[in-house]
């Protein structure tokens, strides 16, 4: 997604209707029917409308009896109107969903999904989805609960972006090692951009960038604390709070970083050529989207970028590893009156035609392997796409998300701490430790 339409970069809350579209209400609103036709309500953050739009368009060209009431809001506002629609038993028959704490939020309102999987797939249907989306489906559930309430539509990577023009007018290196990535700041210091452009004022960025660090230091570590069998306040999770701090005291991020958004301020910077390096993520291929006129130059096949890993940690692994996981899932509600037709709309928009309209757009990468866009823009758009694809989703091991919403805050708060010095390293992992054990109990 546009990274952070949760932030508020999509416009107001938008309603495309194909056909009769149901009532505003959810579920209860419609008819009972079976195979590709009946009516049905979306509600969503992601995919952005128009894309959305197209994607309801190719599941309507094979089933056109099938109505699609599709709801796109910015996301603060999505989680107020889910929040309302469940407790008034009126949930929208197909969800957005993230993993872990929001999909765990709505699990009792949700069906299992694996029989639909099944049906529509085969015995073997989790082999057509990437690790690590399998893996986030299931995260937060209780222990002996197998059941799949979402299935991810989209995934991706979180790592770093060069401007590559930069790069090239100053015969700067894309950095691998920290010491490397020090050398090329200073390197390209002194210019009308900023070397390495810090968003710092998201929390959702300050927690990925340190989850990069951290599993470059000490792999898993971090998820092993979140979960009790080890602490936040072991001195490879406190160097890795140290290294957060580096990127402020060492010079590395520009000067009040903690004031600037990624969305849409930071974007919209990197984008018009005033940074040399930014920490976004896989959804940054969507800047190229063909079906789109009058893109910048830079992100007209890509033509000024290239993605990398975060730079490894001396001391730390030997190469970098990945971050990632799911950008949006999908659920569906347990009391849906249209449950075959839900699980078709569910499966075409993963797989199916509309899916291919979907990954056309570049929105993000696909949660499904060998799905890719019928048509590239350029030989550099089609080798990102094919590293983010087929050498990088596939080894994602790590997730870029903690399991609760109460762990995302304290760690964004421990690193604004950091990044203000208000906290040192070790403060801030005792702060977090101190939120981890009442989360656990």
């Amino acid at each position: 997604m546009k990274r952070q339409r949760k932030l508020g970069a999509v416009a107001a809350a938008t309603a495309l209707t194909l056909g009769l579209a149901a009532c505003a209400g959810g579920a209860s609103d419609n008819q009972s029917t079976s195979g590709g036709s009946g009516s049905l309500t979306f509600r969503s953050w992601s995919p952005i409308e128009q894309t959305t739009q197209q994607m309801i368009a190719a599941f309507k060209q094979a089933n056109p009896d099938a109505k699609i009431d599709a709801t796109i809001f910015n996301y603060p506002e999505y989680l107020v109107d889910l929040q309302t629609r469940a407790a008034s038993n009126t949930m929208p028959d197909i969800v957005g969903l993230q993993p872990g704490a929001l999909t765990q939020q709505y699990r009792a309102n949700l069906m299992p999904l694996q029989d639909c999987a099944q049906k529509t797939w085969g015995a073997d249907w989790q082999k057509k989805f990437y690790p690590i989306g399998i893996e986030q489906a299931r995260m937060g559930n209780p222990a002996g609960d197998e059941n799949f309430y979402t299935l991810p539509l989209l995934v991706q990577t979180v790592n770093l972006w060069a401007n590559t023009k930069i790069f090239d007018e100053k015969h700067a290196q894309i950095p691998q090692t920290w010491d490397q990535l020090k050398a090329t700041v200073n390197q390209l210091k002194g210019g009308e951009y900023a070397p390495f452009m810090l968003p710092a004022k998201d929390s959702w960025l300050r927690n990925v960038v340190f989850l990069q660090i951290a599993n470059n230091i000490e792999p898993g570590l971090v998820y092993k604390a979140e979960d009790g069998s080890d602490s936040w306040t072991n001195p490879k999770l406190v160097e890795a709070f140290d290294y957060w701090g580096k990127l402020f005291t060492e010079g590395i991020a520009q000067k009040g970083a903690i004031g600037l958004d990624a969305y849409p301020t930071g974007a919209n910077q990197f984008e018009a050529g005033n940074a040399a390096m930014i920490p976004l993520g896989a959804w940054w291929i969507q800047q190229s989207d063909p079906t789109k006129t009058g893109l910048p130059p830079l992100s007209e096949g890509m033509s000024g970028y290239q993605p990398f890993l975060f730079p490894t940690i001396p001391g730390g692994a030997a190469q970098p590893q990945l971050v990632g996981g799911i950008d949006v899932s999908l659920g569906i509600a347990k009391n849906t009156k249209n449950p075959d037709v839900a699980c078709k709309v569910l499966t075409d928009w993963i797989a199916g035609a509309g899916a291919q309209k979907l990954i056309n757009t570049f929105n993000d990468l696909p949660a499904v392997t060998g799905l890719n866009p019928e048509k590239f823009t350029s030989d550099k758009q089609k080798q990102i796409w094919t590293t983010l694809t087929s050498d990088w989703m596939p080894q994602v091991k790590y997730s870029r998300y903690l399991k609760t919403p109460q762990m995302d805050t304290a760690l964004g708060d421990a690193l604004s701490g950091i990044a203000t010095g208000e906290l040192t390293p070790q403060a801030a992992a005792a702060k977090v430790q101190a939120e981890q054990q009442k989360v656990n109990g």
